[in-house]
């Protein structure tokens, strides 16, 4: 497994082993000892998945308190995966990263406490894997606004009108959310 630094410190994105013949191929996408020497050493104890359609926005999700972990992962299609760090103390406050995850590409990212996470689905019938290190609970799930201004991540809606759950389209600015230490 490849591990690649983001521009943000602490995601990371995960490029792993495929072994492929005329008859598909095979990866290893957990592997707790692997990750472990590799210098992940994460405990999951909820897997989730997702599927949506083109144009779907999911997100920004994060829990505060028990913060989550989140080993992300795309099985079919594609989609414009974004973090947010939300760390008051960090250098890179405020600030977001994107990166396409498709069943093509087979990355992962790793994305930890301390984040915001969401997507864009890229086409339909796309679906979504993801590991937590911590139970979702929704009283301490908070959402960060998907078009906050002073955020502004450069979605690539390519003239599409986002669908958004009524959840979602609470998402709070930067400057009213509930931040990490």
């Amino acid at each position: 497994m490849k591990l690649v630094q983001c521009p943000i410190s602490g995601p990371i994105i995960l490029e792993p082993k495929v072994f492929g013949d005329d008859r598909g191929f095979f990866l290893e996408s957990w592997n707790a000892d692997s990750f472990r020497a590799a210098g992940l050493d994460m405990h999951f104890v909820q897997d989730n998945h997702s599927r949506s359609n083109r144009g779907v926005v999911r997100g920004l999700h994060y829990q505060s308190p028990e913060a989550q972990g989140k080993l992300v992962r795309v099985v079919t299609g594609r989609v414009w995966d974004v973090v947010v760090d939300l760390r008051r103390s960090s250098i890179s406050f405020g600030s977001w990263f994107g990166i396409e995850l498709s069943g093509d590409n087979k990355r992962m990212l790793w994305v930890p406490e301390g984040f915001a996470h969401g997507f864009l689905t890229l086409e339909d019938g796309t679906d979504l894997l993801y590991k937590c290190t911590v139970p979702y609970d929704p009283t301490h799930e908070h959402i960060l606004a998907w078009n906050d201004p002073q955020v502004a991540i450069a979605w690539p809606l390519e003239n599409l009108e986002p669908l958004l759950s009524d959840k979602d389209r609470q998402g709070l600015a930067l400057s009213d959310a509930e931040v990490f230490a």
